[in-house]
């Protein structure tokens, strides 16, 4: 990541960073940095000491706080070397005086990368794809298949519905990979035109068409040794296609304009949320690329399907969030497990982003968990008999959150629904659907001294 107010210097910067196949990610401001690092959790990050908002010694700790693993360098002019050095006390790498050749850059980065990637590659655990053991059947299958996948160069298709996080499964297999010293490069096939997509993925020559000016390399180029991923590439163009193939079956490719074939030294994974086999037989999509690119499908489950995860998943993110010291009240916990996730891991993010603006203190609670409108009318638990039995362990979930609140408050439902965040009718209704005897909790739990019931 390179953080830098001075667009001309922060595009040689990236430039340079870029022809060494590094991939790079751009911003130019505090805020802006905290939040592509919080978003991409980049390998190194290269920041100007002086930003419009603030300065690199208060950056800092929001980076660390986030992750403390990724290596940060100061640019610094002479004049503020001391405040440079104070910096490296605060946590970072080191400091890059002004001027500095570009190449001494690269080394610097390069070499901190490989150090990270190195520490990384000796904390991988069998958990390849969340930060923590996963307890819903679902996901522990889905480790098991990418645990085979270690060290393989195989090419990888990644199936599931949009937002489940299908690319950061990629990168988890990068990282699992023969490759994983290598660049990870991802390009999003989605909405983009024949020339576009061509000119990004191959690069081309000057003059190849209109608007050309300079010879650009592709991400092909960028990607020589690593992992190049391919997202919805159910979106690809029929005209492109067949010069995928070539990267996959020969490990050759041309830049737009040019009759000189290069080497693709690259593995090849692809994700898509469509039917892919469906599409070939609608001839939308080439059946040989479709083989070639399928060598091993994996499915990722949607967040509906694991449950379990919601809590412990949620966790992670307000920690990756730089909110790690907020927890989740029980009603929160509910409403979170009781919403259908049509948005997956994308919309479960979102929503936390949002209930860390709306909650007053340490704590989220059911309140502050606010789902779009549309959302907030699928959410109800489904009642019907088509339903009732996939929506069985969510309804158990749901029964132990409200059976716990009711004996942490003794047996009170009013007291009860404020602590889940719900109207005390509703409480009484679910109290009611899940057969939860209130008079045997008030029997069984001991009041506080001068107590009283107030339901």
């Amino acid at each position: 990541m390179v953080v830098e107010d001075d667009g001309e210097l922060r595009y040689g910067l990236s430039s340079a960073l870029r022809e060494a196949h590094f991939d790079v990610l751009e911003a130019a401001s505090c805020t802006e940095a905290v939040n592509v690092f919080c978003a991409s959790l980049p390998d190194a990050a290269v920041i100007d000491l002086r930003l419009p908002d603030g300065d690199a010694v208060d950056l800092l700790p929001r980076l660390r706080s986030v992750d403390d693993s990724v290596p940060i360098f100061i640019m610094t002019g002479h004049g503020t070397i001391d405040v440079a050095v104070r910096a490296v006390k605060e946590g970072a790498e080191d400091f890059l005086t002004k001027p500095f050749e570009m190449r001494s850059l690269v080394e610097i980065v390069g070499r901190a990368v490989e150090r990270r990637r190195g520490r990384q590659a000796s904390k991988l655990s069998r958990f390849a794809i969340l930060p923590f053991e996963p307890r819903s059947a679902a996901m522990r299958l889905l480790e098991d298949e990418v645990e085979r996948l270690r060290d393989s160069d195989c090419s990888v298709l990644l199936l599931g519905e949009t937002g489940t996080g299908k690319s950061a499964l990629a990168r988890r297999i990068h990282a699992l990979g023969a490759r994983s010293k290598g660049p990870f490069v991802d390009v999003n096939c989605a909405g983009l035109n024949r020339e576009f997509v061509e000119s990004e993925l191959f690069g081309h020559e000057k003059g190849a068409f209109t608007g050309a000016h300079v010879s650009k390399q592709g991400l092909l180029d960028a990607a020589h040794g690593g992992t190049l991923f391919l997202d919805e590439i159910g979106d690809i163009d029929l005209q492109v296609q067949p010069k995928v193939l070539k990267v996959v079956e020969e490990k050759r490719f041309r830049r737009m304009g040019d009759v000189k074939e290069r080497s693709a030294d690259v593995r090849l994974l692809a994700a898509t949320h469509h039917d892919l086999l469906a599409a070939t037989s609608r001839r939308a999509f080439r059946a040989d690329l479709y083989y070639r690119i399928s060598t091993v499908t994996l499915t990722v489950p949607p967040l509906r399907d694991r449950r379990e995860d919601i809590v412990p998943f949620s966790l992670h993110l307000l920690s990756t969030l730089g909110a790690g010291d907020i927890s989740l009240s029980t009603g929160a916990e509910v409403r979170l497990l009781s919403h259908p996730w049509p948005g997956n891991v994308r919309e479960l993010k979102n929503v936390l982003e949002r209930s860390l603006l709306l909650r007053t203190g340490n704590v989220i609670r059911a309140s502050d968990v606010r789902f779009d409108q549309h959302a907030e009318s699928a959410a109800a638990i489904p009642t019907t008999e088509s339903t009732r039995t996939s929506s069985q362990t969510l309804q158990d979930v749901e029964r132990e959150h409200i059976q716990r609140a009711l004996e942490a408050e003794r047996g009170r439902v009013e007291a009860a629904a404020r602590r889940l965040g719900i109207p005390r009718s509703t409480l009484y209704q679910k109290v009611k659907t899940y057969g939860i005897q209130v008079t045997r909790i008030r029997m069984t739990v001991p009041r506080r001294l001068g107590e009283r019931d107030s339901d």
